[in-house]
């Protein structure tokens, strides 16, 4: 389990669709999309004042039934990039004067149980 300290300022959750929060390719193989173990639990888990955005390479031909069945399963999120390329994503930030670092990257294995421990440290 990846446990993660943070601030307890708001933050900025940018999380991957597909293989991360729903079974990869679960749209079209299965002809809908299944949460994957954890998922609902840790997107319920992070704090009201943050903010989510999903990344997803999936096309706009799918934009609608994406957004339905998040809907449906009462998934929170601010917002959804569709078209995503397929390569890595690369998040750059700068730290804060304070020493707090401003970015955080998380890689987990595709279709796994998502398990990340949130706990906020009031002293960063």
């Amino acid at each position: 389990m990846n446990k993660l300290i943070l601030s307890t300022l708001a933050h900025t959750w940018i999380l991957d669709l597909d293989g991360t929060i729903v079974k990869h390719n679960g749209y079209k193989l299965d002809g809908t999309d299944t949460l994957l173990e954890g998922a609902k639990e840790f997107l319920e888990d992070i704090p009201e004042k943050d903010m989510i955005v999903f990344l997803t390479s999936r096309t706009d031909e799918y934009k609608n039934k994406t957004i339905n069945f998040l809907n449906e399963n009462k998934i929170r999120y601010d917002h959804i990039i569709f078209n995503a390329p397929y390569g890595e994503r690369i998040l750059v930030n700068d730290d804060k004067p304070s020493g707090l670092h401003m970015s955080i990257g998380i890689n987990k294995k595709r279709d796994e149980k998502l398990c990340i421990n949130i706990e906020e440290d009031s002293m960063l």
